[in-house]
């Protein structure tokens, strides 16, 4: 009998420390829980997307692809295809499935295994918002505690939308509305019956049930949905007979990118990142309108990419390592797509594309004369393509209006520019021939010499320093420079290596005359000149302190070119290009407005209106209006006339040796930069300026 006592004693004492410990775990444990209050204001992890000024899709930023959506804008159908495959007491239990963690205790004590399962979906909101993935049996007991907490606090509705919005469904897609997007490229309402259990099945399993790259084990799991949703009486006998027939549908996803502006779209990400943080403009949901008028991008790339080509087919074609390298590893660049040489003769080329497509090229109309062999560096004259490629190639083909022709990447490149003169708005930007073959952006990061096209600085000067457009500067050989700062053996020449006397400014400026230009620099003093130059927003550093800064020896951008030209487009106002016009959040607060400096010439001391600052004066913009004008009409740009137009002011730019050519024009309302130049700096040949 005192051994029971004592036995039933040694039980109760062991029973309350047990109890004690227990309670003390358990407070220890409350006290690690995190707030579920957090719950209340959710942050979902969204790309940034930016748009040009029409809301045209440019690009989006961002390893997680997800659109929020509420419970009431969820078809009903969808809803009811999760709570079958996830959690079907959902609409009743407490936050736990008690069945289920007793199937997976049992298990435990059988198998000495875990088992998968038993997580309610209030637990599945608990472990993905408040807890980590970590499986430990305190992680399992935190996500119970939470789970019930949740429940207390929160709307059977409330927490599935958390779910909805938040679940992982792989190819980069969390939530069903990017699911839906992902997979079938349409809306939640725009979906079958079959392929909302597609989605609802994959939770379970992300990359197993995945219907693009395991499309049998997909169907397997999608089916099981289907059936669940039958045995809870969610669908009807024919509806589930019509589903579990249904064909996979699902297709590997591209972003519906609606305008080509890789350039602008990286310039965008380097400034919100530098605005907002690396973090919260790839998750925040930014949506950031650009300045970029879509016609004139479009228009913009086009012409960059078609003179590359027409440039390149005055040269040579080139052997090129690509001819011997398998279809299969090589893309379509630009305008150029990849296709395999299946027959050569002397009047024809038949190449098949990688969409098997055949297309017979003849040779009468082909764009190339001669072969360059970059081994050997020499070039050869050639009759037909059997001179240029053989069966099984790997070649480059393009389209020119309703016909084919051989193609290479060009070797030169381009950047382009235009933009609103009067706020500094970037209307079109192009800085390269194709961003995804060579990032590099030429647009704003190529320092080259403008050349001739600094000339109007120079001009601008002399205008202001009393010389008159009629005022005349003989245009003759410079000899026996005696500026410390110049080289000793340097001997100027104008392009057409003559001189013409006495000439006016008018016609210096019009015909681009080195000879005049570096009079007037020596006349005026390099350090009026480099005055003159900050003024329209060059830096000292880019202005060499020499005579040959008379003919742009320093350097630019084209985006810079293009800000100095806006100078005399609008009245003799220095604006600031700028590129994002308004920055939203997810949900459409404006955060970011743009509110550049304008050009207004009447707008008075008085006015409210930002306004930008006035460097030169109204009359010598007037002048050098008049000036610019004349070199379209009459000079060195006169090809422009082609446009027929009276508006159309500008200056060609070239470097020594042809290295570099530009075109910086303008009208009142719009100004337009072009460079072209090799990377490396080599010449672009002779006449190609």
């Amino acid at each position: 009998m005192k051994v029971v006592k004592w036995l039933f004693l040694i039980g109760l004492i062991v029973s309350i420390a047990g109890l004690i410990v227990g309670y003390v775990a358990y407070q220890k444990i409350l006290t690690e829980l995190p707030d579920i209050k957090v719950l209340q204001d959710i942050q979902y992890h969204q790309p940034m997307t930016i748009y040009s000024s029409e809301g045209l899709l440019i690009e989006t930023f961002g390893e997680k692809l997800r659109t929020p959506i509420t419970v009431e804008s969820t078809p009903q159908a969808l809803i009811n295809a999760f709570v079958s495959s996830e959690d079907a007491s959902f609409f009743s239990h407490s936050g736990v499935d008690y069945k289920g963690i007793a199937r997976a205790v049992i298990q435990l004590i059988m198998t000495g295994k875990k088992k998968q399962g038993g997580s309610t979906i209030t637990m599945q909101v608990t472990r993905n918002f408040l807890l980590t993935k970590e499986k430990t049996y305190i992680r399992k007991i935190k996500e119970i505690i939470l789970s019930f907490q949740i429940e207390d606090s929160y709307s059977k509705n409330d927490i599935l939308e958390m779910y909805l919005n938040k679940i992982y469904l792989g190819q980069r897609s969390y939530g069903i509305v990017s699911a839906a997007q992902i997979y079938y490229h349409r809306d939640l309402k725009e979906l079958t019956l079959a392929e909302m259990a597609m989605i609802a099945g994959l939770p379970k399993a992300p990359s197993s049930y995945n219907p693009i790259s395991n499309p049998q084990r997909a169907v397997l799991r999608r089916n099981y949905v289907l059936k669940r949703m039958l045995e809870l009486e969610y669908i009807k006998q024919p509806a589930f007979d019509v589903a579990v027939k249904a064909p996979v549908t699902a297709s590997r996803y591209r972003t519906q990118r609606e305008l080509y502006a890789p350039y602008i779209a990286e310039m965008v990400r380097d400034k919100v990142i530098k605005q907002y943080g690396e973090k919260a403009a790839y998750t925040k949901g930014f949506k950031v309108y650009t300045t970029l008028k879509s016609d004139l991008q479009n228009k913009a790339v086009n012409a960059l990419r078609v003179n590359l080509h027409q440039y390149d087919e005055r040269h040579s074609y080139r052997m090129s390592k690509e001819h011997k390298r398998p279809l299969s590893s090589l893309h379509d660049i630009g305008e150029t797509r990849v296709a395999e040489v299946i027959a050569v003769n002397k009047k024809t080329l038949v190449v098949r594309l990688k969409n098997q497509q055949e297309l017979s090229i003849a040779w009468q109309k082909s764009p190339w004369k001669t072969l360059f062999n970059p081994t050997t560096k020499r070039t050869k004259k050639v009759s037909s393509y059997a001179h240029l490629v053989s069966q099984g190639d790997s070649v480059r083909v393009r389209q020119v209006e309703q016909r084919w022709v051989l193609a290479q990447i060009p070797e030169a490149e381009s950047a382009f520019v235009a933009m609103n003169p009067k706020n500094g708005a970037v209307w079109a930007l192009s800085g390269g021939y194709a961003y995804f073959n060579n990032k590099y952006n030429r647009a704003i990061q190529a320092k080259r010499q403008p050349g001739s096209g600094f000339k109007p600085i120079i001009y601008t000067t002399a205008l202001e320093q009393g010389y008159t457009v009629a005022s005349l500067i003989n245009d003759a050989p410079i000899v026996g420079i005696n500026d410390a700062l110049q080289e000793s053996e340097w001997r100027p020449e104008n392009y057409s290596h003559k001189f013409y006397g006495p000439t006016s400014l008018r016609t210096g400026l019009r015909k681009s005359r080195n000879l005049i230009s570096i009079r007037l620099l020596r006349s005026l003093g390099i350090d009026e000149v480099t005055n003159t130059a900050q003024r329209f927003g060059f830096k000292v550093e880019q202005l060499p302190q020499k005579l040959s800064l008379a003919l742009g020896s320093g350097y630019a951008s084209p985006l810079q070119m293009a800000r100095m030209y806006s100078v005399f487009a609008n009245g003799g106002f220095l604006v600031k290009p700028h590129f994002i016009e308004r920055i939203e959040s997810s949900t459409g607060e404006v955060l970011f407005q743009a509110n550049p400096a304008i050009a207004c010439v009447d707008c008075g001391l008085f006015s409210t209106a930002n306004i930008a600052q006035q460097v030169i004066s109204t009359e010598v913009n007037f002048l050098m209006n008049s000036l610019l004008r004349d070199v379209v009409q009459r000079g060195t740009a006169v090809k422009a006339k082609v446009l027929e137009r009276h508006d159309l002011a500008g200056k060609t730019g070239t470097t020594n040796k042809q290295k570099d050519a530009w075109f910086n024009g303008f009208t009142p309302y719009i100004v337009g930069n072009a460079w072209v130049g090799h990377d490396d700096s080599k010449s672009l040949g002779r006449v190609e300026t």
